[in-house]
């Protein structure tokens, strides 16, 4: 029989719905011609994009890895985003039969909105945590990077009104920038910061195999070639030099990526092959 610490972390699926972002700015200089291929795009141009997230059950720890964009966009800045789709953070973590009092720990990858904004609500026009009973972690770098003076590129992406309360609240926490550094039994954390400083990528350990929450580093099966990385990266050759030494990694260790952003694929291997590092299979948490 299996011990537990071998089989690892029970892990869930958290949808929290889809956005639309242009598909240009998604793939940098790459031509519409080859990424529509994977990521098709409307009238408009834009892309569909998924917001999803991760439950991990860790011994007595409920951790929530990234909390999706929320429910307290302005009506000015909803058309930029064209939110739609029929799930929710709530409603995902109803599914799985966790409620947000369940949560013990927020592992927040980096504070864009589209990955903190669910972990603030507004109670009738009061900002709060979303999660009461939960300690909320980020880095003192990528902290700092957001909120002490955001670059003129980013600063849309940092809202105050998702990270203010978090900071006002008490439960903010940061976690050092040492990759490998042990977050829980069985997760342990990598840094990166092509895509924005310090970004926090989770590896967790599950039925025997390793998961890699891989974040914006690889938003969708779509962008595994090296080249193809979005106009959002803040450092676009750093960031095809780290995603070029984490691809290695999952292929040399058979890595699971779990994929935040895919509106399709939820999880993928990968393989190499001639034109370079590309998808072997593609599968859902369940499948594992």
């Amino acid at each position: 029989m299996q011990s537990s610490e071998s089989i690892g972390a029970k892990l869930f699926t958290i949808n929290t719905g889809l956005f639309k972002l242009d598909g240009g700015a998604m793939f940098g200089v790459v031509p519409k011609a080859i990424w529509s291929k994977t990521n098709p795009a409307d009238e408009n141009n834009l892309c569909t994009l998924a917001m999803r997230c991760l439950l991990v059950v860790d011994e007595d720890r409920v951790i929530l890895i990234d909390t999706g964009i929320g429910n307290k966009l302005s009506d000015k800045a909803k058309p930029f985003y064209h939110l739609h789709g029929t799930d929710t953070l709530h409603h995902s973590l109803a599914k799985h039969g966790f409620t947000t009092d369940d949560v013990t720990d927020v592992l927040l990858t980096h504070l864009h909105l589209d990955h903190v904004g669910g972990a603030v609500d507004n109670d009738n026009g009061t900002l709060a945590p979303a999660f009461r009973n939960a300690t909320y972690w980020t880095n003192e770098e990528h902290w700092n990077w957001a909120t002490v003076n955001p670059n003129e590129r980013e600063k849309a992406s940092f809202l105050k009104e998702n990270l203010e309360p978090l900071k006002d609240s008490g439960k903010l926490k940061f976690i050092e920038v040492r990759d490998g550094v042990q977050f829980s039994r069985n997760i342990k954390l990598f840094f990166v910061s092509g895509h924005t400083k310090a970004m926090m990528l989770p590896l967790i350990h599950y039925k025997n195999k390793e998961v890699f929450f891989i974040a914006d580093l690889v938003p969708t099966a779509g962008h595994l070639p090296i080249a193809y990385v979005a106009s959002y990266d803040m450092f676009p050759l750093q960031a095809m030099a780290e995603k070029k030494t984490f691809l290695q990694q999952a292929l040399l260790n058979n890595y699971v990526l779990f994929l935040e952003h895919d509106p399709i694929n939820e999880c993928c291997t990968v393989k190499e092959t001639e034109k370079g590092i590309r998808v072997k299979d593609v599968f859902k948490l369940t499948d594992i």
